[in-house]
């Protein structure tokens, strides 16, 4: 039951991201709003958002009193790496485009530094 619960949540995902109209399995309402929930608190690091953390799904689980099994957990992460495969494959560019190196020609001034580091 797991493994297909699993396979439904993450093809309707996939659908999502792909901008088909969100069809869930019947049942699975819950694992979907957990999982949006935790994605909207997301952290953002310096190259784009960083996947969710098992540690993140525990203070959630905590913080909202509602407990669920590894098996969800481990769907969750499986939804999320769904999530995060497709965001980072949005910025692939396709075979044949022109696009600008991805380094400067220019060395970096301590301003510069300041301005990207903080």
């Amino acid at each position: 039951m797991t493994e297909r619960l699993r396979g439904q949540l993450t093809r309707a995902l996939e659908a999502h991201l792909d901008g088909e109209p969100l069809r869930l399995p019947e049942g699975s309402s819950v694992l979907w709003n957990v999982f949006t929930s935790l994605s909207r608190t997301r952290i953002l690091g310096p190259a784009g958002p960083n996947p969710i953390q098992p540690t993140e799904i525990e203070c959630w689980m905590r913080l909202m009193r509602l407990p669920l099994e590894p098996r969800h957990v481990a769907i969750l992460l499986e939804m999320d790496r769904i999530w995060m495969q497709h965001t980072y494959d949005r910025g692939r560019v396709p075979e044949g485009a022109k696009v600008l190196p991805p380094q400067s020609a220019h060395a970096i001034t301590p301003v510069l530094f300041d301005l990207a580091v903080g």
